[in-house]
């Protein structure tokens, strides 16, 4: 069965680039993103860790800490890591986790139980491993996306997702399409007016099921 929306993310110890971690302990009381590419030294992935490394501070003023799986060994990423800082103008300063023997990419549901790598093997023998998973403090998912191997992800995206999530946790409510930190943000159906009107103030009734409000603070 794969990993769902609240459900608490497996624990597991593994190697990095930076020693072993054990992933709950690693997360601690911070929200944490993982994110998964299929083998080092290739193109996309090399752009989008970059992406990752330029990011750093936006990361850590969130309470955020990010962790990259690959499955290949810790020297390659260690080496790997040169490449990426010497595009993107930036340290990568997060760990990349060695996942040769594809325990971390099964747990998470990115490649079925009966996966392995052969001799000789391209990026298309674990092509699915390409995938983001946004984790509370609670350890619980909170959102995952996947994306094929030709298109380099949107981590400004994800920043925005990341910031709706932090939001609509900590102020109960909802956020619209396309929403930004600084707009207005939904009231959920489940608050009658008179609530709504105690704990936001004014709000604007735009459709008897869609109030919108500044958020809280």
């Amino acid at each position: 069965m794969g990993l769902r929306i609240n459900d608490t993310v497996p624990d597991f110890t593994a190697e990095t680039d930076q020693g072993t971690i054990s992933f709950h302990d690693w997360i601690g009381n911070s929200w944490a993103i993982l994110f998964s590419h299929p083998k080092d030294f290739t193109p996309v992935c090399t752009t989008e860790f970059g992406a990752v490394a330029q990011l750093a501070d936006d990361w850590a003023s969130r309470n955020t800490k990010v962790i990259g799986v690959s499955v290949d060994g810790v020297e390659d990423h260690k080496k790997w890591k040169n490449d990426i800082e010497g595009y993107a103008g930036a340290t990568a300063g997060f760990p990349i986790i060695a996942d040769e023997g594809l325990k971390v990419s099964k747990l998470f549901d990115m490649l079925p139980a009966e996966a392995y790598l052969p001799d000789g093997r391209t990026p298309a023998d674990s092509a699915t491993v390409r995938s983001v998973f946004i984790i509370g403090p609670d350890k619980q998912l909170k959102l995952s996306m996947t994306y094929p191997m030709t298109v380099g992800r949107n981590f400004g995206e994800i920043l925005r997702a990341l910031d709706a999530l932090q939001a609509t946790l900590k102020h109960g409510v909802a956020t619209p399409a396309n929403w930004t930190v600084g707009q207005d943000v939904i009231i959920p159906p489940s608050v009658n007016d008179a609530d709504a009107k105690a704990k936001f103030g004014d709000f604007d009734a735009v459709l008897p099921y869609l109030r919108k409000t500044k958020i809280p603070g």
